[in-house]
């Protein structure tokens, strides 16, 4: 009987989800039709709801705050490096200021992910899509199907191709379509910036990152969560690292959600006016051989909202499927032996989208 309850909830189950997917409305659907209770595809399992009341929470903590003015000059050059080189070792995240993006493109990219989110259902329909293929595609929770949980957030994704910038941008959305285009354009610059100071952070010249064409080509997830009606019981983006090489994040000021876990406790990252939040993930630890952490973080559901962020993903030349990455040569010595095996990057997204994002632990399958 047991067993034949057990396989009755995980039917109803997928009928739930179906069902929720096939309104193509998203959280923000059923948030706008004046929920009061969460449905049960949202909540999370209790074993997870009691872990997370054992751990200790870190409010005194917060991660790294650098300031990147002064970037190309030499002697502060050095500094920089010195401060990212650690953060990336020790937190495998920090937040940048006067990173060079002018307030008017970071706002504006809030704006029309927003203007995208909140506009006449009808209209988001047209893009809503389980096809990881498409370069733009909005749906809620691309693990809708195999995590435990379903995510409190709805996303608006984007293809980008480096130097052509988007492949078309006549596809996106009218309502956020120069706002991408522009941020889109200052965000891929930052990414190079930044892949710059982390070779240096290597001990290796400044453009080895990015002649292994660690930012050719990129994505934007433009993230809405709206207010949840039970947060304690929800989760917005569940725990997990990121698969790519570095990710941007853009946080809007009015609502926080953004933790790290650091030795055991859940950090809160604070948006800092002006900032962008930057970590370090699975492929830039795998090559650095371990010297830089990819480390876990998560998104909290909240009672306010919504919640607006716009991830960037530099995953590498993921079109081209023969693509080999694996520890850089000039880091291993007989001393420092490679701790990761080679990996096809296209097996490697295959393995990424193929699993729920609460079970995804990329760097364990490719340990020697």
């Amino acid at each position: 009987m047991a067993d034949s309850s057990a396989v009755d909830h995980q039917y109803d189950r997928i009928q739930m989800l179906k069902a929720f997917d096939e309104t193509k409305a998203g959280v923000k659907g059923l948030n706008d039709s004046g929920l009061f209770k969460l449905p049960e595809i949202f909540v999370r399992p209790s074993a997870e709801l009691i872990a997370d009341l054992k751990h200790e929470k870190a409010h005194e903590i917060e991660v790294p705050v650098i300031d990147l003015s002064g970037v190309d000059d030499g002697g502060r050059r050095k500094q920089i490096v010195e401060e990212v080189r650690s953060a990336a070792e020790t937190w495998g995240f920090f937040q940048v200021v006067n990173h060079g993006i002018p307030q008017r493109v970071v706002d504006g990219m809030i704006d029309g992910v927003r203007g995208f989110h909140e506009q006449d259902v009808d209209q988001k329909k047209k893009y809503y899509s389980r096809d990881t293929t498409r370069i733009v595609r909005y749906a809620s929770s691309y693990d809708l199907f195999t995590s435990r949980t379903a995510s409190w957030r709805d996303t608006l994704s984007i293809s980008v191709n480096s130097g052509s910038h988007l492949l078309d941008p006549q596809e996106l959305p009218a309502i956020c379509r120069d706002s991408t285009v522009e941020y889109s354009k200052h965000v891929e610059n930052l990414g190079n910036i930044l892949l710059g100071i982390l070779s240096e952070g290597l001990g290796l010249k400044a453009e080895f990152l990015g002649n292994m064409e660690c930012t050719k080509g990129h994505r934007l997830h433009g993230h809405y969560y709206p207010a949840c009606p039970e947060p304690e019981l929800a989760i917005g983006t569940t725990k997990h690292s990121d698969a790519g090489f570095l990710a941007i994040l853009l946080q809007n000021q009015l609502v926080s959600g953004l933790q790290v876990l650091c030795e055991g406790r859940w950090i809160d990252i604070l948006p800092v006016e002006g900032a962008l939040v930057i970590n370090i993930g699975d492929l830039l630890q795998l090559v650095s051989n371990g010297k830089f952490r990819s480390n876990e973080h998560r998104a909290l559901a909240n009672r306010d909202g919504p919640r607006i962020s716009v991830a960037c993903f530099f995953s590498g030349p993921i079109y081209n499927p023969a693509k080999i990455y694996g520890p850089i040569e000039e880091l291993i010595t007989e001393e420092n032996p490679a701790v990761y095996k080679e990996i096809v990057i296209s097996e490697y997204l295959m393995k990424f989208l193929a699993t729920g994002l609460d079970n995804y632990r990329a760097l364990d399958y490719y340990k020697v």
